[in-house]
């Protein structure tokens, strides 16, 4: 052991041999006998001895503390690798189980420290992504939102566990998108809905949530459940407000078109009011122009409904005869004979006494209207086929007044337009037996289906049906009955010509007669019915009851064909033309 004199140092180094030989030479000169010296001796082992312990006990706590950082360091490394999900640290540590503490524990060290500053990334990456999570599910869930930052459990960073938080925050992220893009698409239906409802849009969308104002970005706007529940609620409430307005709108732009009819209100004044009748008829969707449905346009209309009502109380009486003649014009058109004069009467009887409202008054003659167009309606069909059969008994009556004239074939002006016409006259003359047949059977489901006679201008159309059959075979009768006697006269001259037949006759000049060429009207002295149907109906009904039996017989069997009638030699040289029925 070697120490250094401080008192003397040109003594040079002191070491244990040399102290105990200054301490022998201090004993020799004061004396110490052999005990004292064994004694002194002695307590200096016995003093080296506990410095010795004290040092070897201090180093073995210092062994002990290292290899308590040393397993500590180890737990260390494992655990944040195993928190972490990463195995490839443990790997690249070089083994140093043989060399000392210190090599371990600094080959260990910077493993670790490279670990500890990936755990505070991953901390920090855990933390913004809960935040994120977080923060979304506040504003979908409608929370106040939590300053507090939320917990991360760092017994598992692994990049595992933190791709499934960004999925969490994906799928939370898209969520938010599809909330606020519904959001928006509320936002701006409630916007066009106020717009033509004529409100606030500002008061009714704040009202909602205070965020859904124009001011606030689009990412700061609510999308919680509540706010689109209620966005959801107040668009319903709009669009059935927008529904109603509407209704009501086109029943006033009705009652205004009505009331301007009845009163001939001129075009200048209804085109104050075409912001009001240009939705008559639109759907609730086609509806979109600003203000188009506010309370006040509607309040405007209603007003002048009113006034228009108070209008129409004061031309009561013409008003009401308009409307009596607009009944009378449908029947006269359906051929129904009614009794006008009676029915002016009761209405101004109606309208001075007092007896009647005046909107019940009109609303009955609207009803009595509606019932005239559907009675029409239901006879159109026969009316129709009525007009076909007169204009073919038109035809009839004119192709014999032209098969009487004898001057038809000669070349005057017209004649082959005559030509033509009778051509076609035929064809439609051979269908009337089929018209009639059939305009029988319809007429005869009418009467049955509506349990009433079909009366045409007041005269039973059967009854007109069957004079106009009996008429027609008359007139056939007495058409056979006039060849055959013109046969019986022409027998002698035929055998006296043929006596004469070597020399011929010579040419008869042209007849100066007219050809016929205007459309024949008169239907009694053919037995065609006139364009009116003008047979007397007191005559009709007192032959119809004298010959009943007979005429429902003679209408159940065809009549002859009329093209069985007056046809000259020339016209029976030429081929039949025959038509198709109706």
């Amino acid at each position: 052991m070697v120490v250094s004199d401080a008192e003397g140092p040109h003594l040079g180094e002191i070491t244990c041999g040399t102290l105990l030989q200054k301490l022998q030479e201090i004993w020799d000169e004061v004396g110490e006998n052999d005990e004292q010296r064994d004694k002194m001796l002695l307590q200096i082992e016995q003093e080296c001895l506990h410095v010795y312990k004290r040092k070897v006990e201090q180093a073995a706590k210092s062994r002990a503390e290292l290899l308590q950082t040393l397993s500590d360091a180890n737990a260390e490394l494992s655990s944040l690798t195993t928190s972490l999900g990463d195995k490839s640290f443990v790997n690249g540590i070089p083994d140093k189980s043989s060399g000392t503490i210190k090599e371990q524990l600094a080959a260990i060290a910077p493993a670790l420290e490279q670990l500890w500053q990936q755990k505070e990334e991953r901390l920090r990456e855990f933390s913004d992504v809960q935040s994120q999570i977080q923060k979304i599910s506040g504003e979908i869930s409608g929370g106040l939102s939590n300053e507090v930052p939320p917990k991360v459990d760092e017994s598992d960073l692994s990049l595992k566990n933190l791709d499934s938080f960004h999925s969490q925050l994906q799928e939370l992220q898209k969520e938010k998108s599809d909330r606020l893009q519904k959001v928006l698409e509320f936002v701006s239906t409630v916007h066009d809905l106020c717009a033509v409802l004529g409100l606030d849009f500002l008061t009714t969308v704040t009202e909602v949530h205070p965020s859904l104002d124009e001011e606030t970005g689009v990412q700061s706007k609510s999308i919680s459940n509540e706010t689109l529940s209620r966005l959801g609620k107040t668009v319903l409430t709009l669009e059935d407000d927008k529904k109603q307005r509407l209704q009501k709108l086109q029943e006033l732009a009705t009652q205004l078109i009505d009331l301007w009819n009845l009163m001939d209100t001129p075009d200048e004044e209804r085109e104050l009011f075409d912001h009001v009748t240009c939705n008559i008829s639109a759907s609730v969707d086609e509806v979109t122009s600003p203000g188009a449905l506010a309370r006040d346009l509607i309040k405007q209309a209603e007003v002048e409904v009113d006034r228009l009502d108070q209008l129409k109380a004061s031309r009561m009486k013409e008003i009401a005869l308009k409307k009596q003649s607009e009944l009378e014009e449908i029947y006269a058109r359906a051929h129904v004979e009614i009794n006008p004069e009676s029915a002016r009467e009761r209405i101004m009887s109606l309208i001075d006494g007092g007896n009647v409202e005046h909107t019940e008054l009109l609303a009955d003659m609207d009803t009595q209207i509606a019932k005239a167009k559907e009675e029409a309606f239901s006879r159109k069909d026969i009316l129709d086929r009525v007009e076909k059969w007169m204009s073919a008994c038109e035809e009839e009556s004119w192709l014999e007044d032209y098969n009487r004239d004898h001057n038809r074939y000669s070349a005057s002006r017209g004649a082959h337009l005559n030509l033509k016409r009778a051509e076609k006259a035929r064809i439609l003359v051979s269908k009337i037996p089929a018209m009639v047949d059939t305009l029988v059977a319809k007429i005869r489901g009418w009467e049955e289906e509506h349990s009433m006679s079909f009366a045409y201008d007041g005269v039973p159309l059967l009854a007109m049906l069957d004079e106009y059959g009996m008429l027609r075979q008359e007139r056939e009768d007495e058409k056979r009955r006039l060849r055959e006697q013109k046969k019986v006269q022409e027998q002698p001259h035929v055998e006296q010509d043929s006596a004469f037949s070597t020399r011929p006759s010579p040419a008869r000049p042209v007849s100066a007669k007219k050809p016929v060429g205007a459309r024949a009207n008169n239907g009694g002295a053919n037995g065609t019915p006139s364009r009116r149907l003008s047979l007397n109906a007191n005559q009709n009904g007192s032959r119809s009851i004298a010959k009943e039996g007979g005429r429902r017989e003679s209408l159940n069997r065809r009549a002859a064909p009329t093209n069985y009638v007056a046809i000259s030699k020339e016209e029976a040289a030429s081929p039949p033309v025959s038509g198709s029925t109706d």
